[in-house]
């Protein structure tokens, strides 16, 4: 998920920023939630430069993902924000499968992993998409979905797009019928939603 910045270094689930929260600023928390659960997104989430190379800020959700009651209310946002529901929620690699997994238990939808390249035992589908410094390959078990399974895809950050466009590819190839895509922080500055025009997309946190 890294990539260039425009008002300073970004990197992996990164942005523009300094050590520290990133709801320390004193703008009002936004996202498609509402303020109270950007609000706590943001509370939760550390910058933290120099990681994992000098140039990248990245964006540390541990913190939430370690607060019990936290974790459960930005979970109760992501399933409110889908009423229609879903089958499967899939999660990418490799935050995506804390959020995946908790959205999955609090629903009765089954789970799936997307994961880097050969880390899947059996055939799968492989979608590449291109990064500042190189690609990256993204895998999913081919028989993952029954056809027309209501799929949501979840992940931590959505910065360019990237990630996320290769695995709605995949999830589809795969059988299954996307709903739509939950990150709990989108940078907006990088303009991933734009790359994913069409598609319904739900921040819990814009900045």
């Amino acid at each position: 998920m890294s990539a260039p910045g425009t008002s300073g270094p970004v990197g992996p689930s990164g942005s523009p920023g300094s050590s520290g929260s990133s709801g320390s600023s004193g703008t009002a928390a936004t996202g498609d939630s509402g303020p109270q659960i950007a609000e706590i997104v943001a509370r939760h989430t550390i910058d933290v430069p120099g990681f994992p190379r000098e140039g990248i800020v990245f964006k540390d959700l541990s913190p939430l993902f370690a607060d019990g009651p936290a974790f459960r209310q930005v979970t109760d946002a992501i399933v409110a924000s889908w009423p229609a529901g879903f089958d499967v929620v899939v999660g990418i690699e490799a935050r995506g499968f804390l959020v995946a997994a908790a959205v999955a238990y609090a629903t009765g939808a089954g789970v799936v992993p997307v994961r880097k390249a050969g880390k899947l035992p059996r055939e799968t589908h492989s979608a590449s998409y291109d990064l500042e410094y190189g690609s990256a390959t993204l895998e999913v078990h081919a028989d993952a979905f029954f056809t027309g399974q209501r799929v949501l895809v979840v992940d931590d950050v959505l910065a360019t797009g990237g990630t996320a466009a290769a695995t709605l590819e995949l999830v589809e190839r795969a059988g299954g019928s996307v709903i739509g895509l939950t990150v709990l922080l989108e940078l907006s500055f990088l303009s991933g939603r734009m790359r994913l025009a069409g598609r319904p997309v739900h921040a819990l946190l814009t900045v």
